[in-house]
């Protein structure tokens, strides 16, 4: 059982308004209907894209894999459901700049007929490593937002003797809901999937950690883990953003992890609820991921709900399903208000990293008008990694990047405590996505003029040792002339 020691202080944070209560106490929808069209990106993860097995005008089969992943740090792709293969282009992508990306559009043909699926009739007799194989060939990435591989983690488990595995049931921002509902409705196989994760990693130990604002989800869990001494469920303090890794980290363990370092260097990984139960799922039936549950929720949807959608499909179906207006919506937010992404518009698909949907009105968007700073130093008391965000935003206004990257702007999560938090309405989170982004900018620019500039001296070099054996084989060659001509003057002499 874990052992429990006094718990750390938690660090900053806010107590941010919750608004869950239209969604919470309903069970999660499962009657959405199914596009005519879905919109496949290649790119649904962490690392590089998916690269496509599959030609248009192709039958394919629900669960049929689509593109493969290209490396370590990649995720495969698998058909929704069954249909034809349209077309593989550009799609605008659900990113506030709609960029287009490669993707499959999928014309269901309403059967859902499903490929083989390999399912495990007791997948604990199966090594750790083909339970790697088997999380890592379904495209299990992690759920909670930050979509890096599944597989690549359980691997590192076993390489790095992780010793706590934390399974984040916090789901600390405002507006979502999806991981509640899923604790109180699949409560068991959210265990099972942590005990098969648990066998993945060669590793002993699981806490699932459960805000106390979810009474409901932590009795659920706590029934469903209560035969298992290796998987304690524990509830802890309602409070953004305590879902963030290093903060959950600390307070269940109370281990800190080092600037610059990973949790797996501590002995602690971290996954969410939702990729547990994509877990069981492949393991114990051989599904691929396919769909998710999504909070759809604001004030200008007419029934707030979480419905499971399969991947591809375009929001703006999402919002006809749930009754949004779309006169009202003066915002679509993917993900929470917090750390969520502004959507240009609903056109676009929804992916594994989508928990969430919000169509906002404008009551319930906060006042932009900008005020000078007072210099309350509320954003210093509320930030949970310890920086002075008005400093940062100082010297970033006066592009002094380098200067706010020694304050600590690497170190920065974007959570919004700052922001959301000023009574002047300083947008200091924009100031530092915008900062953040600029540095890697600058960063992929110096190392694209660097590594040109060893191309080019690299190719001197090239070019010098050619036009030195050059010169030397002309040397060669005259002494071998004038050998030539030494020997046919001594026999020339002889004559």
């Amino acid at each position: 059982m874990l052992s429990f020691f006094k718990k750390p202080r938690i660090r900053g944070g806010v107590h941010a308004e919750e608004h869950k209560a239209a969604t919470a106490a309903l069970p999660i929808a499962d009657n959405f209907p199914l596009p005519d069209k879905l919109y496949i990106p290649l790119q649904q993860h962490v690392g590089k894209p998916a690269e496509p097995v599959i030609r248009v005008g192709e039958k394919v089969l629900k669960g049929q894999l689509l593109a493969h992943s290209q490396g370590l740090i990649s995720a495969p792709v698998h058909a929704p459901s069954s249909g034809i293969i349209l077309d593989v282009n550009d799609y605008p992508a659900p990113h506030p700049s709609a960029l287009p990306i490669r993707t499959i559009v999928l014309e269901t043909d309403g059967k859902e007929e499903w490929a083989a699926t390999p399912a495990a009739d007791d997948p604990f007799l199966l090594t750790p490593e083909e339970i790697s194989l088997r999380v890592g060939a379904a495209g299990i990435v992690g759920l909670g937002g930050a979509t890096f591989p599944t597989a690549v983690k359980l691997n590192m488990g076993r390489e790095n003797r992780i010793d706590t595995l934390i399974i984040n049931g916090a789901e600390c921002e405002p507006y979502l809901c999806c991981d509640d509902r899923l604790m109180q409705e699949c409560a068991a196989q959210i265990i099972d999937g942590v005990r098969l994760m648990l066998h993945g990693m060669e590793t002993e130990l699981a806490v699932v950690a459960i805000e106390d604002n979810k009474p409901q989800a932590y009795l659920a869990m706590q029934a469903a883990a209560a035969p298992y001494q290796m998987v304690n469920v524990i509830q802890i303090p309602t409070r953004y953003p305590m879902g963030w890794d290093r903060q959950l980290i600390r307070y269940v363990t109370g281990r800190e992890v080092p600037v610059g370092c990973r949790s797996s260097e501590i002995g602690v990984t971290i996954h969410n609820v939702g990729t547990a139960f994509a877990v069981h799922k492949a393991i114990r039936h051989g599904q691929p991921l396919l769909s998710r549950v999504i909070t759809v929720a604001g004030g200008a949807v007419k029934r707030p709900m979480n419905v499971e959608v399969p991947f591809g499909t375009l929001i703006s179906e999402l919002f006809s399903f749930c009754g949004v207006n779309s006169d009202e919506t003066a915002r679509i937010i993917m993900g929470g208000p917090m750390m969520g992404d502004s959507l240009p518009h609903a056109g676009l698909p929804t992916v594994k990293a989508t928990s969430g949907i919000l169509a906002l009105t404008q009551s319930e968007l906060k006042d932009t008008g900008e005020q000078p700073c007072i210099r309350c130093a509320s954003c210093v008391s509320v930030c949970p990694a310890g920086l002075r965000p008005l400093d940062m935003a100082n010297n970033i206004r006066i592009n002094q990047l380098d200067a706010a990257v020694d304050l600590g702007l690497k170190d920065c999560i974007s959570c919004g405590c700052c922001s959301y938090i000023c009574p002047s309405n300083i947008p200091l989170v924009q100031y530092f996505k915008y900062a953040s982004g600029e540095v890697i900018a600058r960063q992929q620019a110096q190392h694209k003029a660097e590594q040109t500039k060893r191309l080019i001296d690299a190719r001197n070099a090239r070019m010098e040792r050619i036009a030195q054996q050059q010169r030397e084989d002309e040397l060669a060659r005259i002494a071998a002339k004038a050998e030539r001509e030494r020997l046919k003057a001594e026999q020339e002499a002889l004559v």
